[in-house]
This record gives structure tokens, sequence and C-alpha cells, in this order.
């Protein structure tokens, strides 16, 4: 006698159990691949503050009262002069370009067979001349293009000299970083300056650098809502031939 067993059917409890777990597993899931996505802002290492010289100072005393190594410049104003002093850079660059092209091209060819005279008459073939010809050609090109693209960026970052060179120009370099709640934005400076465009308040303006590098960009949300997306970038490339 053979006898059927039926697979005991889930309780309704240990079906809400099991729905439970996988709903809290997927919200695991789902919680680490946002987490995973956060903006956190990562040091540029060729913009990390230069260190200053270490100061060998003598252990044996000379009975001199002033001492190089520990100038502090008190009859002066204070100003970057040194690797790994700080200095401020005022930024106020503004930018305005426009340009204009237009092309015009026009050409024209005609060229005109009439029939030729054989035997005192035009050849023809039921009545119709049969080796006159007429050719015309005309070509027509016409092209205009504008351009107009303005920039504009203001506001102060603190650089630190990283070398000091032997004519006494300074090269600067430095960067600042701002965690917003959508993202992050930084700001990066670097470049060569005289000290005597140094201000007694120890800033230089941004038009004054020269060999001039700055660069102003983000990441996050609204970064990338204001960037257009991968498919849209391959259609307005150079490798789309239409």
């Amino acid at each position: 006698m053979i006898t059927m067993v039926r697979p005991s059917e889930p309780r309704p409890s240990e079906s809400m159990g099991r729905r439970y777990s996988l709903l809290a597993l997927l919200t695991l899931l789902a919680g680490g691949l946002f987490t995973g996505c956060a903006v956190t802002p990562v040091a540029d290492p060729a913009f990390a503050p230069a260190e200053p010289d270490i100061t060998i100072v003598s252990a044996e005393p000379n009975g001199a009262i002033y001492q190089a190594s520990t100038n502090r410049f008190f009859f002066e104003d204070i100003r970057a002069r040194r690797v790994g002093d700080v200095i401020i850079v005022i930024l106020d660059e503004r930018t305005d370009a426009t340009k204009s092209a237009s092309t015009s091209a026009n050409k024209g060819t005609t060229i005109g067979l009439p029939s030729p005279t054989l035997f005192g008459g035009a050849a023809t073939a039921r009545g119709r001349e049969i080796l006159a010809n007429d050719i015309t050609a005309s070509s027509d090109f016409a092209g205009t293009a504008d351009s107009s693209q303005s920039n504009r960026l203001n506001g102060s970052v603190a650089v630190v000299v990283d070398k000091v060179l032997s004519n006494g120009n300074l090269w600067i370099r430095g960067e600042k970083r701002l965690t917003l709640n959508q993202g992050s934005e930084v700001v990066k400076v670097s470049g060569l300056i005289r000290p005597a465009d140094i201000t007694p308040q120890n800033t230089v303006q941004s038009n004054q650098i020269a060999a001039a590098s700055i660069s102003y960009g983000g990441t996050g949300l609204l970064a990338d809502s204001n960037r257009a997306g991968w498919l849209t970038r391959f259609f307005n490339s150079a490798v789309w031939p239409f």
C-alpha cells in the first residue's frame, strides 16, 4: 500500500516572518548602495601643503643676541616669504569671449553642344536631333557660426609657499574643499608670484600670478544633474558621423 504524503504548508506566521526578513535584507542592500555612492572628498597629493625647512639651532652659544635661525621679523610686515608660509589669494577672474564666422560660396557652369551638321543637315532620328547636348552644373555653400562664452570666479583661498626661487619669486599652491549637503566643491590654485605684489595684509590678486593654474569644480547630486548623460555625450562627440 502506497501512502502519499503532502508537504506541509508554511504557517501564516512563518510566511510573514520570511517576508519581513527579505524586506530587511533589501533595505540593508539599498542602504549600503547609497552609502557607497556618497560623496567623500579626497585631498589631491599634488596640492598638499609644503612643510617648512627644519631649523637647526646651534647648541653652542656665541654670545650674540640676534640669531638668524630664529628671526621673526618684528619690525616688518608679516608677509609670506619662506617655504611653508601661508598667503591669501584673492580670486577675481572674469573672461568674455565672442567669435563669429560666416562663409558663402557659389559656383555655376553651363556648357552647350549644338548638333553637328552632317551632309548639310543636323543628325536626326524620327525628327529629333540626337547629337545636341546641354550641360548645366551649379554648386552653393553657406555656413554661419557664432560662439559666446563668459566666466567669472570670485572668492579667496589660502595657499602655501612651496618653493623659493633664486630670484626671490615664490611658487605657491593650495586647495580649498567645501563639503555640502548635496556634494562637495573644490578650488585649486598654483602659480608663481613676486614678493613685491604681496600686500601688507599678506594677500595677492589672482591676476598677478604667473603660470597660474586655477580650477573650480564639484561632485555630487547637483554636479551630476548639470552634466549630460553618456549617451548624449556620445551623440555630440566627434565619433558620431552625422
